[in-house]
């Protein structure tokens, strides 16, 4: 059995091929393609005989692994954050890392990390663009207000139409009149995008398997939770039965808090916002309005608020319960009423 330890990049990939004899390890080959010879890396994987590969979680493996997983006795996609060893090394090269990367596997001690599913992966291209739309969107509402401002002329439900027969007829500048005009343009364009991503979220979710069916399901029952932040949960999470604990789940959102201890003394720090940006977003979001809607969430954040002293880490608390609360509710299949989380 070959091993084989692939640093992948825009451009070239470098692998190493390793094997063991006699207890010993040694480099049976080394090679570097560029990425566009996909014909000649294929041809290259093919001659090896039975082998393992490994590469890394970068952003742009998906292609590589379909390449080759055909050919390969196994594929690992090694956690990055988790192979310390090659972001330490002082001797880094993409020659060194494909041979840790060889070695690790070979010793089977790789830090794997999970590889969604191809539906997963259509997902959270879905949910991560209409989560950059909303960005630009509100992005284009701002130095729209902020314009109007500078005239003393900003008014409530300025994106409403009167509104923006209002915008029309503020006297301004040549210029700032130009930049409006671009800006209702964009404006208009995003909108126009953000009900088509909308529309095909929605017929992504109709042809969702039957465990999908029933997780969305389950999710709705939460007061103030809707398809935006329900799509966020099962995008981000992907398969949520992958995590043993409720506190992985939550370091994979990045909620959780870290700690330092020294001379019998613990000092907490901010959270380690690692993992899904996304995931932290719409949990911080949905327990706002948790908050501001439900009396026994809002007496929980008011407990938070008292002991630590700070909104923004009572928020962050709520949602780290939340999080809780709704991955409870997805591993036993039960409604928000009859949830216990713990």
């Amino acid at each position: 059995m070959k091993f084989v330890g692939v640093d992948l990049h825009k451009q070239s990939i470098t692998v190493c091929v390793m094997a063991k004899d006699d207890r010993q390890r040694k480099v049976l080959a080394r090679r570097r393609f560029a990425c566009c010879r996909s014909d000649l890396i294929r041809k290259f994987f093919e001659e090896l005989g039975r082998f393992q590969v490994t590469v890394e979680a970068t952003s742009n493996y998906e292609w590589f692994l379909l390449l080759v997983e055909d050919l390969a006795d196994r594929c690992v996609l090694s956690h990055p954050k988790k192979l310390r060893v090659i972001a330490e090394s002082k001797n880094k090269s993409d020659k060194v890392d494909a041979q840790v990367l060889a070695e690790f596997l070979l010793l089977d001690i790789m830090p794997e990390a999970w590889r969604p599913t191809p539906r997963v992966r259509q997902h959270r291209v879905l949910v991560r663009h209409r989560r950059w739309l909303d960005g630009r969107i509100t992005s284009i509402k701002c130095k729209l207000r902020n314009k109007l401002a500078y005239y003393n002329a900003d008014i409530a439900g300025l994106f409403t139409e009167r509104g923006m027969h209002h915008l029309a007829g503020v006297a301004m500048s040549e210029a700032d009149r130009f930049e409006v005009q671009q800006l209702q343009q964009e404006l208009l364009l995003f909108t126009t995008q953000m009900e088509q991503t909308e529309n095909q979220l929605r017929e992504f979710a109709r042809g969702g398997p039957l465990a999908e069916q029933e997780a969305r399901a389950v999710l709705a029952t939460i007061p103030q939770v809707g398809p935006v932040t329900v799509d966020a949960v099962l995008s981000e999470l992907g398969d949520w039965r992958r995590f043993r604990s409720m506190k992985r789940v939550v370091a994979y959102a990045g909620l959780d808090p870290g700690h330092r201890e020294s001379d019998r003394k613990v000092k907490r720090l901010s959270i380690s916002k690692e993992g899904s940006r996304i995931l932290r977003w719409a949990m911080i979001q949905a327990a706002w309005r948790l908050v501001n809607n439900s009396p026994r969430w809002k007496c929980i954040f008011e407990n938070l608020k008292t002991n630590i002293g700070s909104r923004k880490k009572a928020i962050v608390g709520v949602a780290r319960r939340l999080l809780c609360t709704m991955f409870a509710m997805l591993r036993d299949a039960q409604p928000y009423e009859l949830v216990r989380a713990g």
